[in-house]
């Protein structure tokens, strides 16, 4: 990270202060899954900021809903007419978006993946992204460590994101399996595993309205579930909700990733036992200072070391710490947080 920073302040100076490329203002679009979720807010005042700062022109795009593939390839056709230096993207769907990416990769623009990695990741030319099988691997150890010889006879409900299986949400999920000490089977797909611990998985759309109707659908298969995983932290906190109804919310483990305020606060009122808190902020702002390197001197971003892609971090944030799972305090997660 601070050889990308150090590079790009260079190329920032040779600039004059503003962002220019053959003698034309460098302009950028940063295309996300909504414009609601926290989550994306924060990246888009993260790229805002940054473009700002740095003299280039960002245009901002997002679905109507998780999962508006169609959206999407439009703002990438748009960006492309537009001449666009790059694009930020987090994908609705990580494999039908390819040929669209690949457009504009050959028309010239550097296409940088937010969050979520590209199928294959190599057909975007970088991802910047929490090491999100690791997010969701933190939090099944911590649910395991947690709940000692009782994780034997777990009954575990599944929260995803979409049916599309979009990369982050399977990432999320196998790590949390694997971390909690279950096969996963086929590790680049859910819902293939054969533990009799786990009731079943279902779908959020990435938030609370979502998290609700998929717990009530698994409560439906299995009223005595006492762990749920959840995609994000708008699922837990409608996951929550469907377990009050029920007057349940109090003997269930909720685990989920994001750490946003508002997740984070939630673990403090006790909604969410643990999440794994990444840094959208960061992710958007490296984004933008990896297109005004690229516009000065066509030299794109590397990898994390070890790594096919540009790892921006994660922390397990919890008050209630399991021995053998690294956490930070819920005090040091709100320092931390966004949204």
């Amino acid at each position: 990270m601070k050889k990308l920073l150090l590079s790009t302040a260079f190329a920032i100076s040779a600039m004059g202060g503003a962002a220019y490329a053959d003698g034309h203002a460098v302009s950028a679009c940063l295309i996300t899954k909504t414009d609601t979720n926290p989550f994306f807010v924060k990246m888009r005042e993260g790229a805002t900021a940054k473009a700002e700062e740095l003299g280039i022109t960002l245009n901002s795009y997002a679905g109507k809903i998780d999962g508006d593939h169609e959206t999407q390839v439009q703002a990438i056709e748009t960006c492309i007419a537009n001449g666009a230096k790059g694009i930020l993207i987090t994908a609705s769907d990580t494999a039908s978006i390819v040929p669209v990416v690949q457009q504009a990769r050959d028309a010239g623009l550097l296409v940088i993946a937010l969050d979520t990695p590209l199928e294959p990741i190599g057909a975007a030319d970088m991802t910047f992204a929490t090491d999100n099988f690791l997010a969701g691997e933190l939090i099944g150890q911590w649910a395991a460590a947690t709940l000692g010889d009782a994780a034997a006879d777990a009954k575990i409900g599944m929260l995803d994101l979409a049916i599309s299986q979009p990369t982050v949400g399977v990432l999320r999920d196998q790590g949390f399996l694997t971390g909690f000490g279950i096969d996963v089977k086929d590790p680049g797909k859910w819902g293939d595993e054969d533990d009799p611990r786990i009731v079943g998985h279902d779908v959020t759309a990435g938030n609370e309205e979502g998290g609700r109707r998929a717990m009530e659908n698994l409560l439906a298969k299995d009223p005595f579930i006492n762990v749920v995983y959840t995609i994000n932290e708008p699922a837990a906190a409608g996951a929550y909700e469907a377990l009050k109804a029920i007057g349940r919310e109090n003997d269930v483990l909720i685990v989920s990733v994001d750490g946003g305020c508002p997740g984070v606060q939630n673990i403090a009122d006790g909604v969410i036992g643990a999440t794994s808190q990444q840094y959208p902020l960061l992710m958007a702002s490296l984004g933008i200072e990896a297109i005004a390197k690229w516009a000065a001197d066509g030299e794109k971003p590397t990898a994390t070391d070890g790594k096919d892609f540009f790892d921006t971090g994660v922390a397990l944030v919890t008050d209630k710490p399991a021995d053998g799972v690294e956490s930070i305090s819920v005090a040091e997660g709100t320092d931390r947080c966004w949204g």
